[in-house]
Parts: C-alpha cells; sequence; structure tokens
C-alpha cells in the first residue's frame, strides 16, 4: 500500500534502509533505525504526561535532535504538529499556543529559556490565555535514544489521511497570525510530486535550511525521508556561508531564498566552481532574479535549478520551473524575474482578472488535492476564496455558504503567461515575501500603532537593486529608533520588525481617502511630500 500520511512516509524509508542515515544535525547522526527508535521513545515520554491521545502538540524547538525526533513522535500519536519558532517573542507564542489549544509542547534545551517566558507570557494579540499546556524537555542526548531502558517505545497510532499533519501560523492583516491546518491527504501529493520532480534518491543529502515554523521545511524533512535520503541540518550561519558546509557535508539538494542567496553571493560565498556535489538547486520564497540564478549555477556547475512557488495554503508549492544549469539557464521573464512555471496536473488552476474572468495576466487560483479546508478560525475564510466555472464572472466568498473543496483559493499573487510558463508579477494585496518570510503590513501597522506615542503607521518594502527592506511610517509623537525596535521585538518576529522608522506629520492619502502606499515608494522625502 502506497504511504498516505507523513508518518507512513517515514516508516517506509525505514523499513527499507533501517541502516541509512537519516539525519545528521549538531554533528551527530542517527539512521533510520535510530531516529524511529528516537521518536518512538519520545512519544512514549509524552503519553506518560496526558490523560488522553494529543491532538495538537507544540514543538519549542530549532536545529536539534529534539526538533527531528520530537516531529516524528507528535505524528507518531497522531497529533498535528504546531511549530513554535523559539526566536519569536513569547507573547507571540503565547498567542499561538492559545489559539491553537495545544495539548502539550515538547522543548529542547536550547530554548528553555523562552519556555519559562511563555510560560509567564500573555498573548501578544491581547486576547485571554488559556492555560498553558505541559511542557516537556528533552535533552539532545535523550532525543538521541538516551531515554531511561523501562521506557518502551510507543506504537504508530493510525491516523487517516485526512487527520491534520501540522498547524503553521502565518502573518495575519488582522493585527494576528493566521493558523493554516494542512491535512495528510494535502501535502502528501506535493511531496510525491517533489520527490519524482526533484530526483530525491536514497543518495540524496538534503539540506534543512529554514525553520520548522516555514511550510518549506515540511518539504524538506519529507522529500528527504520519503526517498531514504538524509537530512543535514546546518547552522544558521552556514546558510548564507553555504560552500564549506556544502562541501563538508557533500550536500546534494539545497533551497535558497533569493536573497539570502544574495547575501552569500555579496560576501564572496558563491564562488564559480565552490560547491561541485550539489545536484540540485531549489528557489522558492520570493522573486527569482536571472542574476542570482547565474551566480548559483556557476557556484554548482553540475547542479540543475528549479524554481519552486506555492502559499501554504496549498500544501507548499504548486507550480515548478526546471531553469536548466551552468551554461544553459531558461531567460528571465518580460519583468526581469525568472519563471515560477506550470501547474502539476494533479491540481488545476486559473487566472482571473479584475472583473472575475479568465485571462492572460490576473490572480492565480488553485483547487485540487492540495488546496486547504480553510483557516483554523473560519472567519479568515471570508474573501480568501473564489466560486467560478467557465462561463460565469467568479463570486468571492462572504461566509454565508459552506466552504466546500469546489471552491478555488485565492493565492493574491498576480501572474502572467509568458512562452508557455506563468511568471509572478507581485501582490494584489499588502502582502508581501521578504527574505522568503510572508509578511501581511496590516500586521506590522497594527503592532507598531500599538505605541502608546504613536496614532497611525504604514510599513512598507523598498527595494534596492537585488535586495528589499522593511520601512516604516508613522504619525504622533517622534520616538526613537532603538524604543521602537524594542516595542515591536516584544510582540513580532525578528523578520517583521522595521530596519528603519520615519516619523511624519501626516501620512499620505489617496483619492479614496485611504493611505497611499506607493507614495512611500521613493522613500521619506516623497512621502512627506505627499502627506
Amino acid at each position: 500500500m502506497e504511504p498516505a500520511t507523513l508518518v507512513d512516509l517515514f516508516a517506509a524509508s525505514a523499513e527499507r534502509h533501517p541502516e541509512r542515515i537519516a539525519l545528521d544535525v549538531r554533528d551527530t547522526a542517527l539512521t533510520y533505525r535510530q531516529l524511529d527508535t528516537a521518536a518512538a521513545r519520545m512519544a512514549a515520554v509524552v503519553v506518560r504526561r496526558l490523560p488522553d491521545r494529543p491532538a495538537r502538540i507544540g514543538l519549542l524547538a530549532a536545529r536539534s535532535l529534539t526538533t527531528y525526533a520530537g516531529y516524528l513522535a507528535a505524528l507518531r500519536l497522531g497529533a498535528a504538529v504546531v511549530p513554535l519558532n523559539p526566536s519569536f517573542p513569547a507573547g507571540r507564542l503565547r498567542a499561538i499556543a492559545d489559539m491553537t489549544d495545544l495539548d502539550l509542547i515538547v522543548v529542547d534545551e536550547h530554548a528553555t529559556a523562552r519556555a519559562g517566558e511563555l510560560a509567564a507570557a500573555q498573548s501578544a494579540d491581547g486576547t485571554d490565555g488559556r492555560k498553558l499546556p505541559p511542557l516537556v524537555t528533552f535533552t539532545d542526548a535523550e532525543a538521541a535514544g538516551a531515554v531511561a531502558e523501562d521506557v518502551q517505545p510507543a506504537p504508530v497510532v493510525r491516523v487517516s489521511p485526512q487527520d491534520v499533519a501540522y498547524i503553521l501560523y502565518t502573518s495575519g492583516s488582522t493585527g494576528r497570525p493566521r493558523g493554516v491546518p494542512i491535512r495528510h491527504a494535502r501535502v502528501v501529493p506535493t511531496l510525491r510530486w517533489l520527490v519524482d520532480y526533484n530526483a530525491f534518491t536514497p543518495e540524496s543529502r538534503v539540506s534543512q535550511n529554514v525553520e520548522i515554523s516555514f511550510d518549506v521545511a515540511v518539504f524538506e524533512l519529507f522529500a528527504a525521508w520519503a526517498s531514504g535520503g538524509a537530512l543535514v541540518v546546518p547552522r544558521p550561519n552556514d546558510v548564507v556561508r553555504p560552500a564549506p558546509y556544502v562541501n563538508a557535508k557533500r550536500v546534494t539538494h539545497w533551497f535558497c531564498v533569493p536573497s539570502v542567496g544574495g547575501i552569500a553571493a555579496r560576501t564572496g560565498g558563491l564562488a564559480p566552481d565552490s560547491m561541485p556535489s550539489l545536484k540540485v538547486v531549489l528557489f522558492g520564497g520570493e522573486r527569482l532574479l536571472a542574476e542570482q540564478a547565474e551566480q548559483w549555477a556557476a557556484a554548482a556547475p553540475g547542479a540543475r535549478l528549479w524554481n519552486l512557488y506555492g502559499p501554504t495554503e496549498v500544501a507548499i508549492v504548486c507550480s515548478g520551473q526546471d531553469l536548466g544549469g551552468k551554461g544553459s539557464l531558461l531567460a528571465a521573464g518580460t519583468n526581469g524575474t525568472l519563471p515560477i512555471g506550470e501547474v502539476p496536473p494533479h491540481l488545476e488552476h486559473v487566472v482571473l482578472d479584475d472583473e472575475g474572468e479568465p485571462a492572460e495576466t490576473g490572480e492565480l487560483c488553485v483547487r485540487g488535492v492540495q488546496r486547504f479546508d480553510g483557516y483554523l478560525d473560519p472567519a479568515d475564510d471570508v474573501g480568501r476564496f473564489v466560486d467560478w466555472s467557465p462561463g460565469r464572472a467568479a463570486v468571492v466568498h462572504d461566509g454565508t455558504a459552506p466552504l466546500t473543496q469546489d471552491l478555488w483559493y485565492r493565492t493574491g499573487d498576480r501572474v502572467r503567461r509568458e512562452n508557455g510558463a506563468l511568471v509572478h508579477l507581485g501582490r494584489l494585496d499588502h502582502q508581501v515575501k521578504l527574505r522568503g518570510h510572508r509578511i501581511e503590513l496590516g500586521e506590522v501597522d497594527a503592532a507598531l500603532a500599538r505605541h502608546p506615542a504613536v496614532r497611525d503607521a504604514v510599513a512598507v518594502v523598498q527595494e534596492h537593486e537585488s535586495d528589499a527592506e522593511l520601512v516604516a511610517y508613522y504619525t504622533g509623537e517622534a520616538v526613537s529608533q532603538s524604543d521602537l525596535t524594542a516595542f515591536l521585538r516584544a510582540r513580532l518576529p525578528v523578520y517583521m520588525i522595521p530596519r528603519r522608522f520615519t516619523h511624519l506629520q501626516k501620512l499620505p492619502l489617496n483619492a479614496n481617502g485611504k493611505v497611499d502606499r506607493t507614495a512611500f515608494a521613493a522613500g521619506p522625502h516623497s512621502a512627506a511630500q505627499a502627506g
């Protein structure tokens, strides 16, 4: 029987390749047999702490043995995994824990201080917090399997493909994060397609470059484990200086957020021919420029380059493009970015214009087996889906009718078909992608406006050649940069904190009386003039 859940994918490889390396992290390597045993014993410890089978388990961990054994342990118990990034403010983590109604939180030994803050924190969104669930901390030694001998491994709980595999939180325009539950049945087809598409085999050594709170991490973990390959976990500094790590660990598959790769290029980390072991370089998370692809092709002359695209709500990736390799790279689209390619045949897609009619240029809408079943809070579904069929204009979902699989998910991304492939043209709303992170500018606005000295605030992204930065403008009393930064650090992840803050007497408005974000494109001077 073909594996139908994430834990089935791992289990099948553990049965076929028990002595192959499954995980290489912090200079410790575990075989599939060892990692399977570690996850089973961790699951047994979790079971002892709870009266009933858990439905949702938080994972407060990053780049440790506990991270990966804990992920598998939660799935083994039939629970949905809810990643809690230790770098996030305690208030935000507490809000996520409260909104998700967690049964238990697994903590690695490197996040114990954050766990203590979490226990004392109130939700950053101002909601009344529920009682924090039990916290269970594992050292790296325990995660490696050195649990007390009297702990018998917990058996795998049989789950349905329709059960939720994981819940990720994305930035929300209302000022609070949005929960995105993804069922096993939604993500397994993505993985099957990508494993074949990108040539993953038992010989593959796959980098795990992004934090597990980012959906691409699910791809990295289970593309490696579904194929019987090894998951190798670099430190954050290795991701921006890849060559020494890639060569030392003989990495074959590397995922790269283009702007992070740009940092590597500017610091001399992408020297020509510096990474001969790479067979595949995968890009995603933001626009990819021809110059960025060429730098990687030169540094990894034996690699094929692929551009992947997809929102969290459509199970990680819903289109891809083979870009070629050194000396044979695909040409950029008319806007200077590399195409995001084709939607796979197991999904349906349509491009709709502003009138809800099919068009060559417009919003990409997707439905099919990978499309999620709605946000954790149904109120977030309003406006995010559309009812469309050939011959009639689209109708936006307003929440009054049931959310069915016939509805199309509105990605919010504007695309155009060029030479048979989709090219990403930008967003239709105030959501941005910055260094691979999805940011709703409205959430930054709302957080900054909570400062007692700030009356109104607006965050924008300003682009500079191949890089971009998040900046903010505000009215009210003038406040120091350090004060505003410290205020936001207690409420937002670091990647959502603007690099610069500019005080204005008033914000520029458009003809409809709304803040004119376009007035900020040229910087503070143009914004002040428009205001």
